[in-house]
């Protein structure tokens, strides 16, 4: 092998800027037969492309056809019966995802429930612990949240009666900084603590990537009489968050991102057990919400599931949670610890080989400790536009673009190689011209 003189390691491993050693570590990576898992994207000539956006949709486990169908296969023979009689019966079929996704996130089966959809759980999850009073009303939120993050927050305190502009604090970066800083947030709190009712704060930074510090901030919430939750959409599947352990108040998460589930599949929701039966707390209700001995009596009064079910409407879609089961699935089989230690090696190559191209046209802006990230890195060009990511593209390249000069890309673990990031450098670089 052509060894190449490098500074940069990651777990031991030394990294070089060339195809064969890319192809080496493809060889000794334990995981690499997931990728033959996944159906790839291709180009006109059926040759697959580069396919690194796993951050906004993941790709599709070739399991969810035949998951789907079973439950095709078993609405055509049973009809309304295969809510009992299905091979997988659809009346407790959520059921079916909670020990798997608990995992994945760090909780106990019981603070979990896949339901809905994202910023529908957010609000339900605000209607229950954002409980705001005239004094302590206040809405935490990084300043770059995602959009309907910022929207969910402001209509709340709208609802409630408040001015959003006035209730909406934003934990900002420091001027000429793309990150926040944690002792910023606890600025924050010294100075309006007592006027702060919640903190809600995205895992995982959609835009910059940069993880945060979840343990550390729910304490600092509580520890000024605020509830705690967090967005998870970028962190479920990619880090992992430890929800239990941390002592979040809530979170939610999509599942069409990391967890492959498909284009707008349903959402999740952590509640942490000591809300578990905690009959005081306010919430919207619906009758998947009810005690599961007497749903089907449809004259009881509602009578609370303990634990996250609690807070379902509907009865749910079920070919959406088949196809959540599929990948829930391949998580399973290869272990989210395994997953977490590729996911470092991966993105610390592709950050060696960014700075290998020398360019100072780009920079990462996604923290440099592989703790404070997951497996997105963001990429500015500068003085760049949308038509130098067309170009990309246009190279065979799917990864994403992000107003005013942003690349996000993320080598997922479970079916990304280092092959992968080699040649997405090597299409960058012709592209840089």
């Amino acid at each position: 092998m052509n060894l190449l003189k490098t500074n940069k390691k990651q777990d031991n491993l030394t990294y070089q800027n060339n195809l064969t050693f890319a192809q080496q570590c493809d060889t000794d990576d334990p995981l690499k037969q997931f990728r033959e898992a996944f159906l790839f994207p291709k180009d006109e000539a059926g040759k697959p492309l580069v396919y690194l956006c796993g951050n906004s949709l993941g790709l599709q486990p070739k399991r969810t056809q035949k998951y789907l169908q079973e439950e095709l296969n078993d609405w055509s023979k049973h009809g309304v019966e295969g809510h009992t009689d299905a091979t997988n019966p659809w009346l407790p079929y959520h059921e079916f995802l909670t020990e798997n996704m608990a995992k994945i996130v760090g909780a106990k089966p019981s603070e979990v429930v896949m339901m809905n959809t994202l910023t529908t759980n957010l609000h339900l999850m605000m209607v229950s612990f954002y409980q705001p009073t005239k004094k302590k009303y206040k809405i935490v939120v990084e300043s770059d949240a995602f959009p309907s993050d910022k929207y969910a927050v402001e209509s709340q305190l709208q609802f409630h009666g408040f001015d959003a502009k006035d209730g909406l604090i934003l934990w900002t970066p420091r001027e000429g900084e793309e990150l926040c800083r944690y002792e910023d947030l606890e600025a924050i709190m010294e100075t309006q603590g007592d006027e702060i009712a919640l903190l809600m704060i995205g895992s995982t930074n959609y835009y910059s990537g940069q993880h945060f510090p979840l343990k550390k901030i729910t304490a600092l919430g509580h520890a000024y009489d605020c509830m705690v939750g967090f967005d998870l959409a970028h962190g479920a599947g990619n880090i992992q968050p430890n929800l239990h352990d941390t002592g979040a108040d809530f979170a939610v998460w999509c599942s069409y991102k990391y967890l492959n589930s498909g284009p707008g599949s349903l959402g999740g929701c952590f509640v942490h057990e000591r809300h578990a039966n905690n009959s005081k707390l306010k919430r919207f209700t619906g009758w998947w919400g009810h005690n599961k001995e007497t749903r089907f009596n449809m004259r009881h009064e509602f009578d609370a599931l303990p634990g996250a079910e609690g807070w379902q409407l509907s009865n749910p879609p079920i070919l959406s949670m088949a196809a959540i089961r599929a990948s829930l699935d391949v998580f399973t089989e290869a272990g989210f610890d395994n997953l977490r230690m590729k996911s470092k090696k991966l993105t610390g190559y592709l950050e060696f080989l960014l700075d290998e191209l020398k360019d100072d046209r780009i920079s990462i802006i996604t923290p440099r400790n592989p703790e404070e990230r997951g497996c997105q890195l963001s990429i500015q060009l500068r003085s760049a536009n949308k038509a130098f990511h067309t170009k990309l593209t246009e190279a065979g390249v799917i990864s994403d673009w992000r107003e005013p000069d942003v690349i996000r890309v993320a080598p997922a673990p479970l079916y990304n190689s280092f092959e992968d990031v080699f040649d997405f450098v090597q299409r960058l670089k012709k592209v840089l011209g």
